[in-house]
């Protein structure tokens, strides 16, 4: 059975979508643990109730004490090694993670980010796909998954994509909600083909590492 350890800073949503599709066993996977930066993060009790191990790990301590984001994501390397995951899951997780968690994960991190691939990167990927399409600039929008090798933000080989139309009586809060409805789906399909195997996945991690 493949394992999991999903890393969250808020309400969890896509994390209960992994949830929901491990329980249909639509996903031949179990989540080793739920580690969240934020004690208040709803996707906690989430995991809690679902009978998954979660963990707090908060960074405002180690600025509080004047170390680096460096020896944080080491540490949290750490913490995430001791439940032995297949892959580490970002859903959610409002950190950039440096070299010294990802070099002991290689291509084995997993992003979702609200955004087509090269469109968007950051925080605000709703936000300003919704102000760019009120300027005229693009028709629509959508998310992807995709594996993180390296410190560039909301970049990497691409697993999956789902296209989210924009409406011209959207509010920000209506695009928000179509966008959430397909990160779920897409976060449980992408994984999937991770997990059970892909040709074109393949391929596609194969051109990376031989680059």
């Amino acid at each position: 059975m493949t394992k999991l350890a999903v890393l969250i800073s808020g309400n969890g949503s896509n994390l209960q979508a992994i949830i929901d599709a491990i329980r249909v066993r639509a996903l031949p996977a179990e989540i080793a643990v739920v580690i969240s930066n934020r004690r208040d993060a709803f996707g906690l009790e989430r995991a809690a109730k679902a009978g998954i191990p979660t963990r707090y790990f908060p960074l405002k301590q180690y600025t509080g004490e004047g170390r680096s984001r460096e020896a944080y994501d080491a540490d949290l390397a750490a913490l995430v090694k001791e439940y032995s995951p297949n892959w580490v899951v970002l859903a959610g997780w409002m950190h950039i993670l440096s070299d010294a968690f990802l070099r002991h994960y290689p291509y084995r991190v997993v992003n979702l980010h609200p955004a087509l691939p090269g469109k968007f990167p950051g925080a605000h990927a709703i936000d300003e796909a919704f102000a760019a399409y009120q300027r005229g600039e693009i028709k629509g929008t959508g998310c992807m998954v995709h594996l993180v090798p390296d410190e560039a933000v909301d970049a990497g080989p691409v697993i999956g994509t789902a296209d989210v139309p924009i409406y011209p009586r959207d509010t920000l809060e209506q695009l928000s909600q179509r966008m959430h409805q397909a990160e779920h789906s897409l976060l449980v399909q992408s994984l999937n083909r991770l997990m059970v195997g892909d040709e074109d996945v393949d391929d596609d991690l194969g051109d990376d590492l031989d680059e």
